[in-house]
């Protein structure tokens, strides 16, 4: 079956249509279900390279490595368009198994395509497992690729040809990263006189990531006069890790004065490198100028609050302990009128000033977000330095205002407070006598983020002895089984991952035999995947006898029957009564037959509105995810939680407080689209965690490829509109668009 001639896989696509729809079922269901099998399997030995293409693709997703020796064939001798599909697949698995397939890509294969995807590859492999021989090998094949591209005659290269050197170069980039070969900063360096401002942009992104000091005077020269901003953000990031000092007075310029607000974001944050009292002088002048137009703005969430908040974080940094009046003033008037919703404010006031944070008067219609707002700068009392007399007033004032809040709250009420994750937190921190006992008792709340953070917690405690080791067994144990009728999942797998801690943790030698490992027998026969996957981890970690390993991560447990040609049942809460559900069934064959172009969804906010164009064939259960939830009416209404300058802003989360979810997870659909500005992803806690938050990009966030689903963009235009979003901002509605019917 294998195509060994130099026949282009484009000249064979008129011969073999794209994948059948019976095929493309088979394919899908067996990505939904974490399925590799000999069916699959048999897709990749197929006649049609764009079924064999489909179905490698769907091997990797899976991220199973009985795939990689099937995968590795494609990888070896099959068209380049197969090829290169094969190369990702095995980078998506993630196993070591797989680097000596990618070793022999890069060093035999001629096809751009093919060692743009291998180097790809190389990266996330390599990232796997950072010790392993394997990876060191793979890391100097990375730089190699890189170096080769350098040593190359690109006038001589056409169009098509030099975009895909370019696409190689910049995976190269990206892989370099994650793999962290030694001497890297010297092949990246190579990068930064290149044409392409898109290269230039990502050689800078891993040079500051990698915490590089060999460019300092070629990143100002980028800052200084580079024509593009991203180029000149991730300059200013390069020069900040580096706190090379003889670029500050060129930062501080860019700080102040660069007319693009991406640039002057990240000048501002790596101030926070240098203090100095100029640069604070100067960023509280810029401070109080924005604020006059923050304060006279129409909209209830301006958005000069967005360099604000990165201002404010950078004050707190750069006038530590200072009590810089000037400063107080501003963030305690900014902090007042933001009625302590917002952290960053909080955290520097209480750095600048811990005096002034302790006399703070809390209004009394203050609501969950200020009470979280305000924790974050108790918490923050903790790492002041011990010799100040203001910090240890502040730590004994937090103590008790954190042990009240707890101790006031109501267990039974089954709509406590959204700030008590929060306050358990900052909490912990102090390392009370009686933190134990209050986490114990937290896990008895009917709030599951409640339970999950006191889990957490939990699982940090080191027993002083084995009774103690036994009641906070007992207790995740017993929490564990309340947590099976949860709708979210996240306590149970807090829950493990505490009861894997405390395991490990538990006091030697055991006077008498203790059941372990019962709770993680219950959590392998879950009906949820991700608590079978879970699980499995653990006793495969413990190296222990436990129940077949295949029910973990698989649908071989199915406590529902799902009617032919559809998916996982999922409960979709009423647009009316959240407490009321209404099954909705994936439809797999209503999900594939969409077509890129043909769906968009057109969001109503508090700035205007954007249009989010979809990728259904890149990611169609993505897709079908995002518009069942949009139908519903759930997104509407609901605030953008986190806005980060010049990375994301996010939404979906019903809570509001960026832990919630509809009551169900939908696998990642990993693609081989790239994370540019304006691209639209599913937001995570762990693979094949997405549910109904996702996120838009600021700027290209190379790091994120092959890491979050894509399956949408806003265009250029519409992202004036994203820009001016911050947190708070509501979505006030989404209209789903289909073959230009208004859904």
């Amino acid at each position: 079956f294998f195509f060994t001639s130099i026949q282009t896989f484009a000249q064979t696509a008129d011969y073999f249509k794209k994948v059948p729809m019976k095929q493309l079922l088979q394919i899908v269901k067996a990505e939904d279900e974490l399925r590799y099998d000999k069916t699959l399997e048999d897709l990749m030995r197929n006649k049609n390279p764009f079924v064999r293409k489909r179905a490698a693709l769907a091997a990797g997703r899976i991220g199973d490595a009985d795939a990689i020796p099937m995968l590795s064939r494609l990888l070896d001798s099959d068209l380049e368009d197969v090829q290169q599909m094969a190369a990702f697949a095995i980078g998506e698995v993630e196993s070591i198994e797989g680097a000596k397939a990618i070793l022999n890509a890069l060093n035999y294969h001629n096809g751009l395509k093919t060692n743009a995807r291998a180097v790809e590859a190389a990266g996330k492999i390599a990232a796997a497992k950072p010790e392993s021989e394997e990876a060191k090998k793979l890391g100097k094949a990375i730089l190699s690729t890189l170096d080769s591209t350098i040593t190359q005659n690109f006038p001589k290269l056409n169009n098509e040809n030099r975009e895909l050197q370019n696409q190689l170069i910049m995976l190269g980039l990206t892989a370099t990263l994650r793999a962290k070969p030694e001497g890297a900063e010297n092949t990246l360096a190579k990068f930064l006189t290149y044409s392409d401002w898109r290269i230039r942009a990502d050689a800078l992104n891993t040079l500051a990531r990698l915490r590089a000091k060999n460019v300092n005077e070629k990143a100002s020269e980028l800052l200084s006069k580079d024509e593009n901003p991203i180029v000149r953000a991730n300059a200013a990031r390069v020069l900040g890790t580096a706190n090379y000092e003889a670029a500050l007075d060129l930062i501080l310029d860019k700080a102040l004065n660069d007319n693009d607000l991406r640039v002057r974001i990240n000048s501002i944050r790596v101030l926070s490198s240098f203090k100095n009292e100029k640069i604070s002088e100067k960023l509280l002048t810029r401070a109080e100028g924005l604020f006059t137009d923050y304060k006279r703005s129409k909209y209830k969430n301006p958005s000069e609050e967005n360099e604000l908040l990165t201002i404010a974080s950078t004050l707190g940094t750069t006038l530590k302990g200072s009590n810089n009046q000037r400063a107080v003033k501003f963030l305690d008037e900014f902090r007042k009128l933001k009625k302590h919703t917002s952290p960053e404010i909080e955290i520097a006031l209480v750095r600048i000033s811990p005096k002034v944070f302790a006399e703070t008067k809390l209004p009394e219609d203050i609501d969950w977000k200020g009470t979280s707002g305000f924790t974050a700068g108790l918490s923050e009392a903790v790492d002041l330095e011990e010799s100040n007399e203001d910090a240890e007033n502040l730590r004994k004032i937090a103590k008790v205002v954190l042990g009240t809040f707890i101790k006031n709250a109501n267990l039974s009420n089954t709509e406590v407070d959204k700030s008590f994750p929060d306050v358990l937190n900052a909490y912990a921190k102090f390392k009370t006598d009686d933190l134990s006992k209050i986490l114990l008792d937290s896990l008895k709340f009917d709030d599951v983020i409640i339970r999950t953070t006191a889990a957490n917690l939990l699982g940090e405690i080191k027993p002083e002895n084995p009774e103690q080791a036994k009641e906070i067994y007992r207790a995740l144990s017993n929490a564990l089984s309340k947590a099976r009728t949860d709708k979210l999942n996240d306590a149970s797998l807090g829950i493990l991952d505490a009861l894997k801690k405390q395991y490990e943790n538990r006091p030697r030698p055991q006077t008498e035999k203790f059941p372990y490992f019962t709770p993680f027998i219950s959590a392998i026969e879950s009906p949820d995947y991700l608590i079978r996957r879970k699980a499995a981890e653990i006793y495969k970690g413990f190296d222990i006898p436990k129940p077949d390993p295949m029910t973990a991560g698989s649908m071989d447990f199915k406590p529902y029957e799902i009617p032919k040609d559809f998916g996982v049942i999922k409960f979709l809460p009423d647009a009316k009564d959240g407490a009321k559900s209404r099954v909705v069934r994936v439809d797999y064959k209503r999900a594939l037959s969409r077509k890129n172009g043909e769906v968009k969804a057109v969001l109503k906010t508090d700035k205007g509105e954007f249009t989010i164009n979809f990728f259904p064939e890149e990611a169609p259960l993505t897709v079908d995810n995002f518009i069942n939830l949009a139908n519903s009416g759930y997104f509407d209404g609901l605030e953008i939680h986190r806005v980060v300058p010049n990375f994301v802003v996010q939404d979906g989360d019903p809570r509001g407080d960026g832990s919630g979810g509809p009551g169900w997870q939908i696998r990642d659909e990993i693609n081989q689209l790239r994370y540019e500005r304006g691209m639209v992803g599913m937001a995570l806690s762990g693979k094949d965690t997405g549910g109904s938050q996702w996120f838009v990009t600021h700027s290209p966030q190379p790091h994120l490829d092959g890491g979050y689903t894509i399956f949408g963009k806003v265009n250029e235009t519409d992202m004036k509109v994203v820009d001016n979003l911050v947190r708070g901002d509501k979505i006030l509605s989404v209209k789903i668009f289909e073959k230009g019917l208004n859904k």
